[in-house]
């Protein structure tokens, strides 16, 4: 008997929201149907400056919320559509997983006094779930990582429990890397007695796709060929890594926040005169060099390492990976049954199965949570 899921992915690249149609009755998951449907320019902008206080925040924010919901919406009619000839229908369906899109990430240790309880610690996804359950008519299960942080926890990464499920193989250690916006990795223990761990490494696409956004009108760059036209430059790439966030001990995670545009900047302006080309090639370093220190630190030798993400279509981004690494054998998770760009949004697809069988979802050695938490809220059809 098939159990059918639809995940909902927008991440912290901006580019648009992603969805899968699974079947998750078995062993092994099936992707049944696939959609992405990308966000144009102009939205990309207002949800990039809904990462820092601004004017009307509030209100552009639910307005930003619905259009998610909404997007988030023709995704799931283009996934029913692709299966509708295998007799498919939405009340097949028994959740949708809608992660939302992340504006802010602020996980931090509550603060108290003598006199008030503050909790300092949140996380903010745009959606608007509601809207979504009455555009879809099928449950909608949404905002899965705050119980994560009121149990104490980072509230990210959530895709290691699933990459467990996924790409644990018998008699090997597994790392596993998604490149999104944000690059965060997971180590699955050869030992399965032994506890998962993940954390976000840095930054991911973010960086490379605001630059190459700003110089070259790209949203992306393309197989990393343009930062393959430039020279990583040494110094530059040292300021860069010398932010405290890399040198954090897990549970750790981090979001547009810190690793944003207005960083950059900061960052560059001993480097006026910089290439814009060579700045690329060196973001490019940047992700590559706080990823592979991450995996290097966890990994042992023999271990393989599985991308995923956008990044993973980074050819340039994977060579230079590959080279840091080059007693690990790096692999897109193509070769291993799940598309790259499919798995987080099939993450999010497996986390509302948990969610309504009442199970735990989140892994406290990932985030530093209290304890397993079931996450999530349900919003019936």
């Amino acid at each position: 008997m098939p159990e059918l899921y639809i995940g909902l992915m927008s991440g912290t690249s901006l580019d648009g929201a992603d969805g899968v149609l699974v079947d998750l009755s078995g062993a092994s998951l099936r992707v049944l149907a696939n959609a992405s449907h990308p966000f144009d320019a102009n939205f990309r902008e207002e949800l990039l400056a809904l990462n820092s206080p601004s004017l009307n925040e509030l209100h552009r924010a639910a307005l930003a919320g619905n259009r998610i919901a909404c997007a988030y919406a023709e995704v799931v009619v283009d996934l029913l559509a692709q299966v509708s000839m295998r007799g498919i229908t939405k009340n097949q369906i028994l959740a949708i997983g809608a992660h939302g899109q992340t504006v802010r990430h602020q996980p931090a240790a509550p603060t108290r006094d003598a006199n008030v309880n503050t909790w300092a610690a949140y996380t903010l996804q745009l959606n608007n779930p509601a809207l979504l359950a009455e555009l879809t008519g099928i449950d909608v299960i949404a905002d899965l990582r705050s119980r994560d942080v009121a149990a104490g926890g980072q509230g990210a990464p959530l895709v290691p429990a699933f990459h467990q499920r996924v790409f644990s193989q018998v008699g090997t250690g597994v790392g596993v890397l998604n490149l999104g916006g944000i690059a965060n990795l997971s180590v699955l223990p050869q030992d399965r007695s032994q506890p998962v761990l993940g954390f976000d490494c840095g930054p991911g696409n973010a960086l490379m796709d605001a630059w190459c956004q700003r110089h070259a009108g790209q949203a992306f760059d393309a197989a990393g060929a343009w930062a393959a036209a430039g020279q990583c430059l040494p110094d530059l790439l040292q300021h860069l890594l010398d932010d405290p966030y890399f040198l954090l001990a897990p549970p750790k995670s981090t979001g547009r926040d810190l690793f944003s545009v207005k960083w950059l900047d900061q960052k560059l302006m001993p480097f006026a005169a910089a290439r814009p080309q060579d700045v690329q090639n060196t973001l490019t370093e940047l992700t590559a060099s706080a990823c592979a220190t991450s995996v290097s630190s966890y990994l042992k030798r023999s271990n393989p390492l599985i991308v995923c993400g956008g990044g993973a279509l980074n050819q340039y981004l994977l060579q230079r990976l590959q080279a840091l690494l080059p007693a690990l054998k790096v692999s897109i998770s193509d070769r291993f049954g799940l598309p790259a760009l499919q798995v987080e949004a099939a993450a999010f697809a497996w986390l509302a199965k948990q969610t309504l069988e009442r199970k735990p979802g989140n892994l406290p050695s990932v985030t530093g949570a209290a304890g397993p938490r079931i996450l999530g809220a349900i919003y019936p059809a």
